[in-house]
C-alpha cells in the first residue's frame, strides 16, 4: 500500500509497507549469483552492501551502483530489484545495491554519503567484484535518481572515479518545491506534494529551503553542471517531479552536456513499478534499458 500523502506519522508504517519482500523470493528462476559485504560508510560506521552478478558473463563487467527509492525516508537496497536483474542477467553488469541511511534518524550528509563510500568502495575492489573500472554508472530512482545525480557532481568535484553515465528515473531533484508540477499534485497519485515535504524535511531539518542545502543531496541547486558523465532521465508527465526532471535535463544542454529526457505522457509517479506490465510502463522499461546497455557497452 502507498498512500497519495504521506506525513511524519506514517514513515513507521512507510517503512514496513514498502519493506521488500524475502530476496529468494526475487531472485527465484533468475540465473543470479548474490554477495553481501560490509563497507565503510559515512564516518566509517558498517554499511551493509549487496552485489548481484550473473554466473553465465565473464571477464571484467560494467557495474551500476544503484540507490533506491522511498523519499529518502524507507525503502530498501532490495527495492525494484526484480525489475533491475535485466542489466545483471543479459547485459552482464555487476549490479551493486548499499543500505544507505534512512531520515530522519540519520539526517544529512548521512544517505549521499553512505553512496559516495560505496563509489570508491567499488573501484577499491575492482578486481574483488570482477569490474570494469571504465564502466562505471550510478542509478537510482525517485529519491535514489536524486542520490544518483548528487553522486556524479560530487565524484567530479572530488576528483573521484570518472562515471560512464548518470541514470536518473523520475528523480527527486529539488527541496524548494519551485516548479508547477510540484504544486499540482495533492492527495492523488503517488507521491504528492505533501509527501515530497515531509522528506525533505526528514533529510534536511532547519536548512529545508534555506541557502544551507548541498547540490550534493538537491542537485537542482548545482549552478555547475558541466564535465558530468552523460545523464537519462524519465518521468511521467502527471507526477509532482515532471519539472524538475525536465528543468534538470536542460540545464544539463545549457552546460553543454549530454542528457537524454523521456516524459511519460499519462504516467504517474513509478508507474513502471506500480503498473508494470502496462504498455507505457513497457515502453519506459525498454527505452531506459537500452540506453544503459548502451552506455555500458564495451
Amino acid at each position: 500500500m502507498f498512500p497519495p500523502t504521506i506525513t511524519p506519522d506514517l514513515v513507521p508504517f512507510m517503512r514496513r509497507s514498502y519493506a521488500s519482500p524475502p530476496l529468494a523470493d526475487i531472485l527465484e528462476g533468475h540465473e543470479v549469483d548474490h554477495r553481501e559485504f560490509t563497507v565503510a560508510g559515512h564516518l566509517g560506521d558498517p554499511l551493509t552492501v549487496s552485489v548481484f552478478s550473473s554466473p553465465n558473463h565473464t571477464g571484467p563487467r560494467p557495474v551500476v551502483l544503484y540507490a533506491h527509492s522511498g523519499g529518502l525516508m524507507f525503502g530498501d537496497r532490495f527495492n525494484a530489484l526484480a525489475l533491475n536483474l535485466e542489466w545483471v542477467e543479459r547485459l552482464g553488469a555487476i549490479l551493486v545495491s548499499p543500505e544507505y541511511r534512512l531520515a530522519p534518524e540519520f539526517p544529512d550528509p548521512y544517505a549521499r554519503e553512505d553512496m559516495y563510500s560505496t563509489l570508491l568502495w567499488i573501484i577499491e575492489s575492482a578486481e574483488l567484484l570482477n569490474i570494469d573500472t571504465r564502466r562505471v554508472m550510478v542509478a537510482g530512482a525517485s529519491a535514489g535518481g536524486g542520490l544518483a545525480a548528487g553522486l556524479a557532481l560530487a565524484s567530479r568535484d572530488r576528483g573521484g572515479p570518472a562515471l560512464c553515465g548518470q541514470l536518473l528515473v523520475y528523480p527527486m531533484l529539488d527541496d524548494r518545491g519551485l516548479t508547477v508540477s510540484t504544486d499540482q499534485f495533492d492527495a492523488v497519485g503517488v507521491w504528492d506534494r505533501i509527501s515530497n515535504e515531509t522528506g525533505w524535511r526528514a533529510v534536511l531539518g532547519d536548512r529545508y529551503r534555506t541557502d544551507d542545502v548541498s547540490p550534493y543531496i538537491a542537485p537542482a541547486r548545482a549552478t555547475d553542471l558541466a564535465r558530468l558523465p552523460p545523464a537519462y532521465l524519465d518521468v511521467g508527465s502527471a507526477e509532482i517531479f515532471r519539472d524538475e526532471a525536465v528543468a534538470y535535463a536542460t540545464s544539463l544542454w545549457h552546460a553543454g552536456g549530454d542528457a537524454e529526457l523521456h516524459v511519460w505522457n499519462g504516467g504517474f509517479h513509478a508507474f513502471d513499478i506500480f503498473a508494470p506490465h502496462t504498455t507505457l510502463a513497457q515502453g519506459m522499461i525498454r527505452t531506459r534499458t537500452a540506453w544503459v546497455e548502451n552506455r555500458l557497452a564495451d
